[in-house]
């Protein structure tokens, strides 16, 4: 009774879906004890809710399309074809949240959205810096709109020091 060496592979993102949608579901529940409000006039617990509500929804759509693989049976492997662990994203995630932090607190809404957006970015090897900064100069663009204009977020664009 001989068993094939096939290693046995495991569908990432089926179970990333399914640890979307705990989280999620998880949030919206917790939300539920706060008074929830209207869309009118929400509440505080409207909007946890409603993050939790979309996060779930993400996490089954991830699930559900998580049995397509690409051709060739196995994962696309972008600038690295070895078993060690790529931290490069990881990396540029974290680095660009903690610059985001301090450049918001120091430098106002558009430098900080610079930080997050081009340093994240550069966290995919398949962006260039060119690419980077077309997606940096349009997220900062939308963050102008979204968050200084319509929100009326009380962050400076730009301004320097404390």
């Amino acid at each position: 009774m001989s068993h094939s060496p096939e290693k046995k592979q495991w569908n990432k993102d089926y179970y990333g879906g399914a640890l979307l949608v705990i989280v999620g579901a998880s949030a919206a529940y917790a939300a539920n004890s706060y008074n929830l409000g209207t869309l009118a006039h929400m509440g505080p617990g409207y909007f946890p809710f409603a993050i939790g509500v979309l996060i779930a929804i993400c996490g089954i759509l991830l699930a559900a399309t998580s049995k397509k693989k690409p051709a060739g049976g196995e994962a696309a492997l972008v600038g690295h074809n070895h078993d060690i662990p790529d931290f490069r994203g990881a990396f540029c995630i974290i680095l660009g949240t903690v610059l985001f932090y301090f450049a918001g607190e120091y430098f106002g809404l558009l430098p900080a959205t610079f930080c997050i957006v081009f340093v994240s970015a550069l966290g995919d090897r398949s962006n260039s810096v060119f690419q980077a900064l077309i997606l940096t100069a349009g997220m900062m663009i939308v963050s102008v709109v979204i968050f200084w204009w319509a929100l009326q977020v009380q962050m400076p664009l730009v301004k320097w020091g404390i």
